[in-house]
Protein backbone atom coordinates (compact mmCIF):
# COMPACT_ATOMS: atom_id res chain seq x y z
CA UNK A 1 0.00 0.00 0.00
CA UNK A 2 2.68 2.86 1.07
CA UNK A 3 6.51 2.56 1.39
CA UNK A 4 6.12 2.67 5.58
CA UNK A 5 7.49 0.02 7.97
CA UNK A 6 5.39 -2.25 8.73
CA UNK A 7 5.64 -1.23 12.49
CA UNK A 8 4.65 1.78 11.76
CA UNK A 9 1.65 0.54 9.71
CA UNK A 10 1.01 -1.83 12.73
CA UNK A 11 1.45 1.00 14.95
CA UNK A 12 -1.51 3.17 13.26
CA UNK A 13 -3.79 0.34 13.00
CA UNK A 14 -3.65 -0.44 16.79
CA UNK A 15 -4.25 3.48 17.33
CA UNK A 16 -7.74 2.95 15.39
CA UNK A 17 -8.40 0.14 17.96
CA UNK A 18 -7.69 2.38 21.12
CA UNK A 19 -9.41 5.58 19.63
CA UNK A 20 -12.72 3.19 19.34
CA UNK A 21 -12.25 1.71 22.56
CA UNK A 22 -11.54 5.21 24.02
CA UNK A 23 -15.01 6.86 22.72
CA UNK A 24 -16.96 3.66 23.59
CA UNK A 25 -15.85 3.82 27.36
CA UNK A 26 -15.95 7.41 27.50
CA UNK A 27 -19.42 7.47 25.89
CA UNK A 28 -20.32 4.88 28.80
CA UNK A 29 -18.56 6.68 31.33
CA UNK A 30 -20.43 9.82 30.32
CA UNK A 31 -23.58 8.08 30.27
CA UNK A 32 -23.34 6.27 33.82
CA UNK A 33 -22.35 9.64 35.51
CA UNK A 34 -25.29 11.59 34.00
CA UNK A 35 -27.94 9.29 35.01
CA UNK A 36 -26.41 9.21 38.45
CA UNK A 37 -27.10 13.10 38.88
CA UNK A 38 -30.15 12.98 36.69
CA UNK A 39 -31.52 10.15 37.98
CA UNK A 40 -32.52 8.72 34.38
CA UNK A 41 -30.96 5.03 34.87
CA UNK A 42 -30.14 3.61 32.20
CA UNK A 43 -31.13 5.55 29.33
CA UNK A 44 -28.59 8.51 29.15
CA UNK A 45 -26.05 5.22 29.15
CA UNK A 46 -27.65 3.92 26.24
CA UNK A 47 -27.52 6.90 24.64
CA UNK A 48 -23.94 7.70 25.50
CA UNK A 49 -23.00 3.77 24.25
CA UNK A 50 -24.76 4.80 21.17
CA UNK A 51 -23.17 7.93 20.54
CA UNK A 52 -19.46 6.78 21.61
CA UNK A 53 -20.15 3.88 18.89
CA UNK A 54 -21.23 6.12 16.06
CA UNK A 55 -18.25 8.42 16.69
CA UNK A 56 -15.88 6.36 16.66
CA UNK A 57 -16.88 4.22 13.41
CA UNK A 58 -17.05 7.80 11.56
CA UNK A 59 -13.95 8.57 13.38
CA UNK A 60 -12.46 5.11 12.21
CA UNK A 61 -14.10 5.62 9.04
CA UNK A 62 -11.99 9.43 7.90
CA UNK A 63 -8.67 7.51 9.48
CA UNK A 64 -8.66 4.79 7.05
CA UNK A 65 -9.81 7.01 4.36
CA UNK A 66 -6.65 9.24 5.07
CA UNK A 67 -4.51 6.48 5.46
CA UNK A 68 -5.54 4.85 2.03
CA UNK A 69 -4.77 8.53 0.25
CA UNK A 70 -1.41 8.90 1.97
CA UNK A 71 -0.68 5.73 0.21
CA UNK A 72 -2.04 6.63 -3.03
CA UNK A 73 -0.27 9.91 -3.30
CA UNK A 74 3.57 8.51 -3.47
CA UNK A 75 2.30 6.07 -7.14
CA UNK A 76 0.04 5.25 -9.31
CA UNK A 77 -1.44 6.17 -12.85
Amino acid sequence: MNNLPWWVQALRVSGLGWYVAACIILGILGGLWLDRHLGTSPMLTLVGVVAGTVLAFYGVYKMVQSMFNQGHKGGGR
